[in-house]
């Protein structure tokens, strides 16, 4: 009987034992949490290899926990501009251009906001292929560059924002060019018309448009509208007096007085 009585002792002290070994591993354990020093710094900087890297969730983690954990607000707001780039840099276009919308929201008036509004028109500018399949990418940067000189008329980007819109205007007008041809060569005159004169009221100085002008003055021409024919002829001659298309505008106002 004693010998029964001293096993059991002897498990039960064993058991104890174990038991106070576990629950000394987890108190040691969130000790050493509680303990840890947040360095949202050492965070970022390990997001931006992480990025470098094209492990793209993994920094989009760490750039959370900065966001969550950053109290003061001073890396929270670079967290989040870091977080959309890593979405742009991951090819998700429409996620990077949310996140960066996110931060105007929570910051807008953040040192960097003007560059977040800018990161989205780049984000679109970089869509754009040709002037035949990017214009719809051109129509979405234009609104957000123009957007930008109007919330933000100091910002940074201004020599680089005035090309960048002047490219965006072209493709538009590229493309709205190329389907008038297309309307003209389809002997559909009144919709070439109607596109060549929207295209050269929104873009009076686009780079072809003596070339614009002259399919306009043919279109009129070829729709039975010769008064409206000769006045666009003439407007050409006038406006591009040195251009090839002059050239020929002055041929066809010479048909006009034969009849």
């Amino acid at each position: 009987m004693k010998k029964w009585q001293m096993a059991n002792g002897i498990f039960l002290f064993f058991a104890l034992c174990s038991l106070l070994f576990v629950l000394s591993s987890c108190g040691g354990g969130k000790e050493l949490k509680k303990s840890d020093v947040f360095d949202p710094e050492k965070y970022l900087s390990r997001a931006d290899m992480l990025i470098n890297d094209k492990e793209y969730e993994e920094a989009r983690k760490l750039l959370l926990e900065v966001k969550n954990r950053d109290n003061t607000k001073k890396y929270a707001p670079q967290s989040q501009l870091k977080i959309a780039e890593s979405y742009i840099r991951d090819g998700d276009i429409d996620i990077g251009v949310e996140e960066y919308r996110r931060f105007l929201e929570l910051y807008p008036d953040n040192q960097y906001a003007s560059y977040a509004q800018y990161q989205i028109g780049m984000a679109y500018f970089s869509q754009i292929e040709s002037s035949d399949r990017g214009s719809g990418a051109a129509q979405k940067a234009l609104q957000e560059f123009i957007r930008l000189k109007e919330l933000y008329p100091r910002n940074p980007y201004r020599e680089a924002l005035e090309l960048r819109i002047d490219k965006c205007r072209n493709i538009i007008a590229d493309s709205e060019f190329i389907v008038s041809e297309f309307y003209y060569e389809k002997e559909s005159y009144n919709a070439a018309v109607n596109r060549l004169e929207a295209l050269l009221k929104q873009f009076p100085d686009y780079k072809r448009g003596d070339e614009a002008l002259l399919l306009l003055a043919r279109a009129y021409k070829a729709a039975k509208m010769d008064e409206k024919a000769k006045e666009a002829f003439n407007k050409l001659i006038e406006k591009y007096p040195s251009s090839k298309s002059a050239s020929e505008a002055k041929k066809e106002v010479e048909k006009f007085k034969g009849k």
